[in-house]
């Protein structure tokens, strides 16, 4: 079945990138030679959760380009079914199946074809309502909204927000600098708020879900995380558009190098760059009062965003927090990142938890301490530090993923509690974030 979420295939230059991207993963799949080029020093139980993924991506890029494909034939069916009931997509979708191009849309309209390319590039979601209309026509698109409805409004923000709820923000958002240089005399900050998030709904939507280890939640309506969400989003976007970032999902051979950047002093800061340059951006961003958030995987055009409150701030949690948010990114890109993964208590001892959290935890502590070795380690049972840390030396990572573990397994919080690394993610990564700023 297809989800209609939006995302579609818009143009030729696509359509070949996602056919090389089959390509890539039909080889991968077909060939343990090629299989194995790609997972190369990742255990087992990871491997065989990127050979589903790959099967997943498989499926849903088959999926796109049919779709892409049977329009350019005259079959608008399945773009259509795509598409669903986002405006924007409906645009690209309609201008395919009347077989144009984005230059040839741009000719009609009078426009270059870059400003075209743009308002698809954001589905349409920062456009004006007058020139929505004027695209519409153009393409013979009538869209029907019910009777007062401005199309600003269907994109942006809907819901209320208490006096008690946005004071909180704004007092968090001053503490930490969002606004600096956008708050007017006459501006308490709630109109800057406001514009901020109405500003950040209209292209990205609503958090849908915040997982947590009781279960899932809707907080569709939560006004911190949605603030919070903005925030490390207008910071990712400074970083895609000062590196012109791809994110390539099949090549994970440089997860190895990410877990063994644990055992390092600067191991935090180092993965940050790492993710870097595989086209992933990792920000450290303090949680408002109350959250209660850990972490949380989206997207930010097409490139994944990992934000980290570091609100435990002891490296055990930071290690397996970050490894499941990026265990979401290589496992959900296609099937449920667009949506976002808002995480409260990451835990592989989470219980109660949905398919996609539990995808995540297992591949995260896989990727630390694989299973079968630590069912045969003398360092489950150990009551000295002695036995962990030979264990963490064998792994090549840092022993307080190790403590931690044995901490929370046998649910006694009082054992090795000097041995977690209190302070150092933070210490690194929330100074970066200042400096960024600056």
């Amino acid at each position: 079945m297809i989800m209609a979420n939006g995302n579609l295939v818009s143009n030729d230059r696509q359509a070949r990138d996602y056919e090389q991207t089959l390509e890539d993963i039909d080889k991968a799949l077909s060939s343990e030679q090629v299989l194995r080029s790609l997972v190369q020093g990742l255990p087992q139980e990871v491997i065989e959760g990127v050979r589903r993924t790959l099967a997943t991506e498989r499926r849903e890029l088959a999926a796109l380009l049919l779709a892409y494909q049977n329009t350019k034939n005259g079959d608008f069916a399945l773009l259509k079914e795509q598409a669903g009931n986002d405006p924007g997509a409906f645009l690209i979708a309609a201008r395919i199946a009347r077989n144009l191009t984005q230059k040839e849309l741009a000719r009609k309209l009078g426009l270059k074809e870059q400003a075209i390319q743009r308002w698809e590039a954001e589905k349409y979601r920062t456009i004006t309502l007058q020139n929505y209309q004027k695209v519409a026509q153009a393409l013979g698109v009538t869209w029907r909204m019910q009777e007062g409805t401005p199309l600003t409004e269907k994109w942006g923000l809907s819901y209320d927000v208490t006096p008690a709820d946005l004071n909180k923000v704004i007092r968090h958002a001053r503490a930490k600098g969002w606004f600096e240089g956008k708050i007017t005399s006459d501006d308490n900050g709630s109109a800057t708020l406001f514009r901020y998030i109405n500003d950040h709904v209209t292209r990205y939507g609503t958090p849908s879900l915040l997982r947590t280890g009781l279960g899932v939640i809707s907080h569709k309506d939560d006004w911190s995380v949605l603030s919070w969400k903005a925030e490390v989003t207008r910071r990712a976007e400074k970083v895609i558009e000062k590196m012109k970032l791809r994110y390539r999902p099949i090549d994970v051979s440089w997860l190895v190098d990410l877990v063994q950047l644990s055992q390092r002093e600067d191991g935090p800061k180092l993965a940050q760059a790492l993710l870097l340059e595989h086209g992933i951006i990792l920000m450290a961003e303090p949680q408002i009062a109350g959250m209660k958030l850990d972490g949380a995987a989206f997207l930010a055009d097409d490139i994944p965003v990992i934000g980290l409150t570091l609100r435990t701030n002891t490296l055990d949690n930071f290690w397996f927090t970050l490894l499941h948010e990026v265990a979401h990114v290589i496992l959900h890109y296609r099937t449920g990142l667009s949506a976002g993964f808002f995480d409260e208590d990451a835990s592989m001892y989470s219980d109660g938890i949905d398919g996609f959290e539990a995808e995540a935890n297992e591949f995260a502590g896989n990727l630390l301490i694989p299973e079968h070795i630590w069912t045969r380690s003398p360092a489950r049972i150990a009551k000295s530090s002695e036995p962990i840390e030979k264990l963490a030396h064998k792994l090549k990572i840092h022993p307080a993923i190790i403590f931690g573990r044995i901490r929370m397994e046998r649910k006694d919080y009082s054992i090795f509690s000097n041995k977690l690394g209190r302070g150092l993610a933070q210490n690194q990564l929330l100074n970066n974030a200042e400096k960024e700023d600056a």
